[in-house]
């Protein structure tokens, strides 16, 4: 060995080896992550933190304080309440707009919540058995898909608002409830094929083959080793629903079909400023734009969340990379 080569074989030695950066490294690294999640989190903190004021009735942001400032007036730095104007009944559209964000978010979280909880379910058991388990599961999957959704959710509450708001002796509750499960029960397709074709995937891999060898249970297989190989496509994908269930939600609501009044949401109180927003004489335009960019944003920035951790989790991306 020649004294050139043996800087070079010292160095080969010393230099440590590249590692793959930590998740929550490339978390903090991802711009469209950190600016999506920090508008969300915004969104989410301002409606949860003020609703000890919007819920109360003696306050100026109480959500059904009616008459408690002038009908219809624009926005005003004169009164915190008028910062945002007043809607045709005199209350103040800051408070019920913070407080339908909460309740559209809540919606959606808990639509997606149910969602992912039967298609994973349903993903997985078809994914992994086959044969006429997955032929009787995907042909359910494609029955419902011909369906309109609307029509399904329409008779989901029709049979079961009335005996639950007997059941919780609310009827605002029971409206509440059904709604986002109603939402929940029909959102759950999309996951259930990507689920079953990520499963199908994943059991033609050899370390499956060798958990069965080893004599280790379906629960453990399905805990143990699949479930940890779906959580990057389950999160994102999760991120897609919520979205879906919010518009969905205020789809609803502007069809007088949602959450009934006086509870508001988004899509409940772009229906109410509709017709005063585009009066074509007097135009309340404030009435419309604060709860659609509300909507809009929330909306972007969850999809922007869903595209930054399908990026984070593309093992393609990430080879690439190395």
């Amino acid at each position: 060995m020649t004294a050139l080569d043996q800087p070079i074989l010292a160095d080969a030695v010393e230099a440590p080896p590249d590692t793959p950066d930590g998740l929550f490294t490339r978390i903090r690294r991802s711009r469209r992550i950190r600016f999506s999640f920090a508008v969300l989190m915004l969104i989410l903190l301002s409606s949860l933190l003020t609703m000890p004021l919007t819920l109360r009735s003696d306050h100026p942001w109480g959500y059904n304080n009616q008459y408690a400032l002038p009908v219809r007036v624009g926005p005003s730095f004169s009164a915190s309440a008028l910062w945002c104007g007043s809607d045709t009944l005199g209350r103040s559209l800051i408070g019920r707009c913070l407080l339908g964000g909460a309740a559209s978010l809540a919606i959606g979280l808990a639509a997606a919540v149910i969602s992912m909880t039967l298609g994973v379910a349903v993903g997985l058991v078809a994914g992994y058995r086959g044969g006429w388990i997955d032929a009787l599961l995907m042909r359910i999957v494609d029955i419902l898909y011909g369906l309109p959704y609307l029509l399904l959710v329409i008779l989901f509450k029709i049979a079961f608002e009335k005996p639950l708001s007997l059941l919780v002796r609310s009827e605002s509750a029971a409206n509440f409830i059904v709604l986002f499960i109603a939402i929940g029960i029909v959102s759950w397709l999309t996951m259930a094929r990507v689920v079953r074709g990520q499963v199908l995937f994943l059991r033609s891999l050899p370390f499956i083959e060798a958990c069965k060898a080893a004599g280790l249970g379906q629960w453990r297989i399905f805990t143990r080793h699949l479930l940890p190989n779906l959580v990057g496509p389950i999160v994102v994908y999760a991120t897609l629903i919520v979205p879906s269930a919010i518009l969905q939600e205020s789809f609803l609501s502007f069809l007088g079909i949602g959450i009934q009044p006086p509870l508001p949401t988004w899509g409940s109180l772009a229906a109410d400023g509709l017709s005063p927003a585009l009066n074509p004489i007097v135009s309340h335009w404030w009435m419309l734009v604060l709860p659609c960019t509300l909507l809009a944003v929330t909306l972007l920035a969850l999809n922007f969340l869903g595209d930054g951790l399908s990026d984070l989790f593309d093992p393609k991306a990430e080879a690439a990379k190395i």
